[in-house]
């Protein structure tokens, strides 16, 4: 079993910035695929940035040029860089990962995704 546990949520100003981490803890920790997620009230969960074992990365269109997604695979985290934020960009941010048999493979869909952590809100005020 995985737990996910984020850090680094809060209230920021249109245009500023956060960073968001995830640290993954357990058993299969080393066979890990990971990615941040988001949901507005309302609204549905979606993709935001994955990061697969070897360091290949995929980011919305939504938030491309934006926002980072970064892994350190050694120490099973994910990291969000945020810049330029919007008030659209807010919602409660979620970690998700999976395990995966290759190293490079990673995922856009939610439903790949088997663990998932609690959540971190974020709040962009205009």
């Amino acid at each position: 079993q995985v737990q996910l546990v984020e850090s680094g949520g809060g209230l920021v100003q249109t245009g500023g910035s956060l960073r968001l981490s995830c640290a993954a803890s357990g058993r299969g920790v080393s066979r890990l695929s990971m990615a941040w997620f988001r949901q507005a009230p309302g609204k549905e969960r979606y993709f935001v940035a994955a990061a697969s074992r070897t360091g290949g990365t995929s980011v919305a269109d939504s938030v491309k040029g934006r926002f980072t997604i970064s892994r350190d695979s050694a120490k099973s985290t994910v990291d969000l860089q945020m810049n330029t934020l919007k008030p659209e960009d807010t919602a409660v941010y979620y970690c998700a990962a999976a395990e995966t048999m290759f190293g490079y493979t990673y995922y856009t869909t939610r439903e790949k995704y088997t663990y998932w952590g609690q959540g971190t809100q974020v709040t962009v005020s205009s």
